[in-house]
């Protein structure tokens, strides 16, 4: 990762926006912006944490090592995200690494002063503690579903979650362009498998793809499917 010369605008991120405007003098004297190439890692399973990320802008992936050879998609971050708060705790260190999809911005924040912030700043405090709250029970709800849930219903709750999450652009394509491999890593599947089944989504009209991009044609058809392979 590079220095950015851009820096950022102080508004736009999960931290900024949560702070006191009184805080964001000392959040520019305090912050690191980087400019972060496709493919590139932001940070590494098992490095020590000395920071928190928040993207400015891009989107990247969380993922944890599964077996030797595999990873399994934790959660995709996206423009204003928080991205490392898994390493906060006793032990300081990363349990997953994060991953550019695109070309990012992210703002370091060190960990020192991000605590001091979360002293200071109880709104933020406050904000910081309902998106754990969130994200624990979003990770309880997939977690349920890679043990009890067939892959079939897996990647119908999948689809309607990124398009909940992302939005879809003017041609109603869901608005993030991710690997078949990436989808199969955050199903906790195969490539071939995630291949067959959006074959057999697309060809009863519940998607359409263009490129990696996916159009969900039958939202309610994939609602009932997740609903009907829950345990």
């Amino acid at each position: 990762m590079k220095i950015s010369k851009k820096g950022c605008d102080l508004n736009s991120c999960f931290f900024c926006r949560g702070c006191l405007p009184e805080w964001q003098a000392a959040i520019a004297s305090n912050k690191i912006t980087y400019a972060i190439k496709k493919g590139e890692l932001i940070f590494r399973e098992g490095d020590p944490v000395t920071g928190i990320y928040f993207l400015n802008r891009g989107l990247a992936k969380v993922h944890k090592q599964w077996g030797t050879e595999k990873e399994l998609i934790l959660r995709f971050a996206k423009d204003g995200d928080i991205i490392g708060h898994r390493g906060l705790g006793n032990e300081n260190i990363f349990p997953v690494s994060a991953t550019a999809l695109e070309e990012s911005i992210a703002c370091f924040i060190p960990l020192d002063f991000f605590l001091t912030t979360l002293k200071v700043n109880h709104a933020f405090t406050y904000d910081l503690m309902m998106f754990y709250a969130r994200e624990l029970q979003e990770s309880e709800r997939k977690m349920r579903n890679l043990v009890h849930m067939p892959v079939k219903g897996r990647l119908a709750y999948i689809l309607l979650f990124l398009e909940g999450k992302f939005g879809t652009n003017g041609g109603g394509l869901i608005n993030i362009n991710l690997s078949r491999q990436d989808i199969a890593s955050f199903a906790g599947t195969t490539y071939e498998t995630v291949f067959r089944i959006f074959q057999e989504f697309i060809a009863a009209k519940l998607i359409d793809t263009d490129g990696k991009m996916i159009r969900i044609l039958q939202p309610e058809t994939l609602r009932e499917l997740v609903n009907s392979q829950m345990a």
